[in-house]
């Protein structure tokens, strides 16, 4: 269950050698409420949580500690035998070994903003309320990400209506002249904030749309640490925005055609 929380909550600064663990248990906290919302199996044990959906979702695996057992092990790969669809697996302790998968694995930092102010973003950004918004944001994402699972677009399969009516998910739209044109999607989850799916439509990119989403999406968390997993592209915005590299987070999926 994800919880809106305060500063309070977490008291005192984060080091960022705390970074990892902080990104692994709200990245399950997202993923858990979207596989709720979707309808998919959640499987929870000590070591990892695995959202096991359909031939285009796939399944997803989120490592939660950097020790997983030997059964914790034989699951995953049991899991990843018996996927439906596409297996995408993220470890940010970058401890555990799952090469045995048959997966392709590159590595991504992940990086920590300690509690700070925020400035105002150059463009208008909005927290989605509307289903016509959230499958502005939900396009805007499938095609930014490349989700060719994803294709043909079905509305509300990437994003369910009943995401952004989970506690403490909150998906933004930047709007470039009344038009939407970039995505991400926040989680508060004990004390500790995170983006994920930052986006920008392909017709908006290099207009500062990127920038605009954050610093809306930020605005909420300003009194919290506040992770994320950085792309090559994105990790110099984030630095600009207070980021700093903790960890590498090493991750698993289909190998390139």
């Amino acid at each position: 269950m994800t919880t809106r929380s305060t500063s309070a909550d977490r008291p005192g600064p984060v080091a960022l050698a705390e970074a990892p663990v902080l990104q692994a248990r709200n990245s399950a906290a997202l993923w858990i409420a979207t596989g709720r919302c979707r309808g998919h199996e959640v499987i929870r044990r000590r070591g990892f949580v695995a959202v096991d959906g359909d031939e285009r979702a796939g399944l997803r695996i989120l490592i939660q500690e950097p020790d997983l057992d030997p059964a914790e092990l034989a699951e995953v790969s049991e899991l990843t035998r018996r996927a439906a669809g596409p297996v995408l697996a993220e470890d940010p302790f970058s401890s555990t070994d799952l090469d045995h998968l048959g997966l392709r694995s590159w590595q991504m930092p992940v990086m920590l903003r300690p509690p700070g102010p925020v400035g105002e973003p150059a463009l208008d950004v909005i927290r989605v309320r509307r289903p016509e918004d959230l499958q502005a944001a939900e396009q805007i994402v499938i095609e930014g990400f490349e989700l060719d699972g994803f294709t043909p677009y079905r509305p509300g399969e990437l994003f369910p209506t009943a995401l952004i009516e989970q506690p403490g998910v909150d998906v933004f739209v930047a709007l470039h002249d009344g038009v939407p044109a970039g995505a991400s999607v926040s989680v508060v989850d004990d004390g500790v904030g995170s983006h994920y799916w930052v986006g920008t439509s392909s017709a908006f990119r290099s207009r500062g749309v990127g920038r605009a989403v954050m610093l809306g999406s930020l605005a909420h968390l300003a009194d919290l640490p506040v992770t994320l997993t950085a792309s090559k592209l994105g990790r110099p915005l984030y630095e600009s925005l207070g980021y700093t590299v903790a960890a590498p987070s090493t991750w698993w999926g289909p190998p390139l055609p």
